[in-house]
């Protein structure tokens, strides 16, 4: 076990709406304030999407990622603030021709999907090392674009966190971290239940804790009902742990979460009721070798 654990929360995502929770925020403000509200709860990082405040869809918007990231910073708070580059690389195959994007489809360049990163500077922002299928899309996050974003997050002053969803996301990963550009230590993120990648158990966390480089942090998470039991296994097996209405909008069977803050709670009771201490934004930034 970490002496000190870091909590990220993944504040909003995509796939998460107000209709299935009302808890998911929307607006700037409510992604805003629920960041704040889960860094008094514990957590010292907040991974940030955000949203068309008109339909609550997912948006790539600099006005909007400005907003939040304003409102965090002017609020005082020493939360460590990470957005998404995950946005534009969603690839749908035409019915009539495949090599022709279909409806859903959103592809962005290397620089359009790092431009708010470039213009706001967060300290982290995460990088998708992976392509697979998501239920009936492609993510599709090419090496050659991969490189280029590395190349431009660089520039920017900005720390990766390198997501992987599968053991083959993890040796790209690796094969990056090796050629440079990704300042030590390397940050890895390992997303465990996601449709179709690596499964949320002790077994795939072990698997790809097992091939980790050496020096590397690494976080970890499981989604939906596997949210605190891969708390619980990560805290175990010396990573980091994100939780958040991104990736789950239960506290309980059939309860919804009422808040981010309420899900970082929880995974601040695992951490200590395991022998483990919560680490404050700025233990998290020596951890993660910021600043």
């Amino acid at each position: 076990m970490n002496d000190k654990t870091i909590i990220s929360c993944a504040v909003t995502g995509s796939a998460p709406t107000p209709q299935k929770n009302p808890a998911v925020p929307v607006t700037p403000k409510e992604i805003a304030n629920s960041a704040l509200d889960a860094a008094k709860a514990g957590a010292a990082v907040a991974h940030i999407h955000v949203r068309d405040p008109e339909t609550g869809g997912r948006s790539m918007a600099l006005e909007h990622y400005r907003e939040v990231v304003e409102r965090i910073r002017d609020s005082g708070s020493d939360l460590i603030i990470n957005l998404t580059t995950g946005p534009g690389a969603r690839f749908v195959p035409g019915d009539d021709d495949p090599a022709v994007a279909g409806e859903g489809t959103l592809l962005k360049t290397a620089a359009e999907r790092v431009h708010h990163v470039e213009v706001l500077k967060p300290e982290i922002c995460s990088l998708d090392v992976a392509t697979m299928n998501f239920n009936s899309a492609v993510f599709l996050n090419a090496p050659a674009i991969l490189r280029q974003m590395i190349e431009r997050i660089a520039a920017a002053g900005v720390k990766p966190e390198l997501e992987v969803f599968d053991s083959g996301h993890l040796v790209l990963a690796k094969q990056l971290v090796a050629e440079g550009g990704i300042a030590a230590p390397a940050y890895f993120q390992l997303c465990l239940g996601v449709a179709y990648g690596a499964t949320a158990t002790p077994q795939s966390m072990i698997h790809l804790r097992d091939q980790l480089p050496d020096g590397a942090v690494w976080s970890a998470f499981g989604v939906s009902r596997q949210q605190f039991p891969m708390v619980g296994q990560a805290v175990l097996l010396g990573g980091h742990v994100r939780v958040g209405l991104e990736d789950n909008i239960y506290i309980g069977p059939g309860q919804l979460a009422p808040s981010n803050a309420a899900l970082v709670e929880r995974a601040r009771t695992i951490i200590e009721s395991l022998g483990g201490t919560v680490a404050t934004p700025d233990q998290a930034r020596t951890i993660l070798g910021l600043g």
